[in-house]
């Protein structure tokens, strides 16, 4: 899934390349090339299929020049996760019905690919032998308002997986320092395994409008027609994430509990939570001079010097035509700046 416009990331992150299309970590590799690396031990390249918008067709070719086009599935508009998913699950239920699908988002950070290639292999293997939905659980490392958690069945599990007893939406830090001390609880990854077959029934079963949208363009994927199909219908798809339209009702659903390092890389405070410091705690990027400056992300582009002095705990974003200058514990404001800019210049900056 490589959609998303990642707002949070604001001002490096735009609409004509947000954070998936990026190199936010240093790395020398955007996100979405890195997910694709990840997988390749697990996945031949001929079966990847990327799901973005139309808008961002030429920036994945140039990322991942391996796959053809008929791999890069085009979301005229965006309707969350679940038409996404839907899109990629028919167009393989027509080349392959008795296929397994992996769907991960493509902006997200794994630091142990060995543990993750042996988490995957094993979700695959569940969720083809017990026709269930698996989804991968984070053991959680702090109370972490900025993700969705998963409630395990604990008298309930077979091998390495637990049946899911609830989802839970981003909570407050009281209810997620109560989850984190109950056990119970793991961090929503966003990553899902099932069989094609099972997620087009579930689909059918908890989403019947969207499976009625996907079903009626059946013989026209995998030919010419394809994209003016989906062009067709996704104005009248529900905007619905995976997890409200089908994992919170299914009643056939496992998390894998896992430990491979991963972030999602979400806010600029998890990004600093993973980049480099130095000995004051700044993140630093650019050509930068700092002074009396602790606990601080400070960025600028090449080509620009930056002069700070007697900042503690700020984040200052320079990009070529935007600053943005914040407090780290009031991050979430990120948005609301967004959505103000957004109204006020008429689109321009975002």
């Amino acid at each position: 899934m490589a959609g998303g416009i990642g707002s949070r990331f604001w001002p490096v992150s735009r609409t004509n390349r947000p954070k998936q299309f990026l190199d936010i970590l240093g790395t020398g590799k955007t996100f979405i090339r890195q997910t694709f690396e990840r997988f390749l031990p697990i996945v031949p390249v001929e079966n990847f299929l990327i799901v973005t918008h139309v808008n961002y067709k030429e920036i994945v070719k140039a990322e991942i020049p391996e796959i053809s086009d008929d791999q890069i599935l085009l979301e005229p508009i965006g309707r969350n996760t679940a038409p996404c998913i839907a899109y990629a699950a028919y167009k393989l239920k027509m080349k392959n019905p008795d296929a397994s699908m992996v769907v991960t988002p493509s902006d997200h950070l794994v630091t142990n690919q060995h543990e993750f290639v042996k988490v995957i292999e094993e979700g695959l293997d569940f969720a083809e032998q017990k026709h269930s939905l698996v989804t991968i659980g984070i053991s959680p490392s702090r109370p972490d308002t900025g993700y969705g958690y998963i409630q395990i069945d604990s008298h309930e599990q077979s091998g390495t997986l637990n049946r899911v007893k609830t989802f839970t939406e981003k909570p407050t830090l009281e209810v997620a320092e109560m989850f984190m001390a109950s056990g119970e609880f793991f961090w929503n990854s966003g990553i899902f395994i099932w069989r094609v077959e099972d997620i087009v029934n579930e689909f059918s079963r908890h989403l019947p409008e969207l499976n009625q949208l996907f079903t009626s363009i059946l013989p026209r994927y995998n030919t010419p027609n394809e994209r003016q199909a989906i062009q067709d219908i996704y104005p009248e798809c529900r905007n619905i994430s995976i997890d409200y339209g089908i994992m919170e009702k299914a009643e056939n659903v496992y998390v894998h509990c896992a430990d491979f390092g991963w972030s999602d890389i979400g806010t600029w405070n998890s990004l600093y939570e993973h980049a480099e410091r130095d000995d004051q705690g700044n993140m630093l990027s650019g050509d930068l001079n700092v002074y009396d400056t602790q606990n601080s992300i400070i960025r600028v582009p090449e080509g620009k010097l930056g002069v700070v002095q007697g900042l503690d705990n700020y984040i200052v974003v320079n990009t070529e035509d935007v600053l943005m200058i914040c407090r780290r514990e009031e991050e979430q404001n990120i948005r609301r700046f967004v959505e103000d800019v957004r109204l006020k210049k008429n689109g321009e900056f975002i």
